[in-house]
This record gives C-alpha cells, sequence and structure tokens, in this order.
C-alpha cells in the first residue's frame, strides 16, 4: 500500500513517522525492505484552487444545514478541510481561543501540495455527492 504525506505542519509529520514506523516493522518481520521517498511536494494548481472553490460555493448555495444551520463557503472550506484531515488521518489541533472559544488550527489550503489538495477536492466531491449536492461540473 502506497500512503503519501505532506509534511506541511506538526500533525502531518507525525502521522507520517507513525505510519512509517508501522510499516517498517511489518516489513522488516516478513523480511521486505520498505521504501521511502522524500522530495518536495509540486505547488497545486490555479485550476484545483478553483475547483475546491467552486465546490464550496456549492455547497453554501445548496443550503445543506451543518449543525443546525445553512453554511456559507468559507465555513465549509473549514468543514472541508478540517474533515479531510480527519478521514487521512493528519488529525486536528484543537486548542483554546483566544476568548476561552475552542478553534480548529488547521492546515492551510494555499500551503497544501497538489497531491494533497487533489485529495481534499475528491474528498468535497464524495462529501457532495453523498449528500446529493449538485456541482458545477456535474
Amino acid at each position: 500500500m502506497t500512503r503519501f504525506f505532506v509534511l506541511s505542519a506538526d500533525p502531518f509529520y507525525r502521522a507520517c513517522m507513525a505510519h512509517i514506523d508501522a510499516t517498517w516493522r511489518q516489513a522488516a518481520r516478513d523480511g521486505k525492505p520498505l521504501r521511502v521517498r522524500v522530495g518536495t511536494a509540486k505547488a497545486r494548481t490555479l485550476e484545483q484552487n478553483a475547483r475546491f472553490h467552486a465546490l464550496c460555493d456549492d455547497l453554501a448555495q445548496s443550503g445543506l444545514p451543518w449543525a443546525g444551520k445553512p453554511r456559507t463557503a468559507d465555513a465549509w472550506k473549514v468543514l472541508l478541510v478540517s474533515g479531510h484531515a480527519q478521514a487521512t488521518k493528519a488529525g486536528a489541533d484543537m486548542v483554546p481561543g483566544l476568548e476561552g472559544e475552542f478553534v480548529n488550527v488547521r492546515e492551510s489550503t494555499a500551503s497544501m501540495s497538489a497531491t494533497r489538495l487533489s485529495s481534499l477536492i475528491e474528498y468535497a466531491e464524495a462529501f457532495c455527492a453523498a449528500h446529493n449536492i449538485t456541482t458545477e461540473a456535474a
């Protein structure tokens, strides 16, 4: 099984190292070498950026309620990035905010690689399909 990690923040680094550790141990028991490739991630494209923001707009325009009320495109962006981080085992970094609220200090889409943003777009498209949201590409 091939996994890709973009190490743009500490939680992603920790998830990567945990995966390497677990995978290496199993590979060693099986007598198989483990290949790890390290390189600089390719930047996301403008087309990817436009597609992801269009999906956020589609969700907002659909009126789908989340936690009891319809959400804006900006709110859907936060929800999708947070959900994607959980789904890809990157986790969440929930911290107390400046006024006592809780904040998810999330991954920035601006710093995502093309591969990572592609994964986020697939996640968003699957979410839309699961909730019968028509997207502009449909």
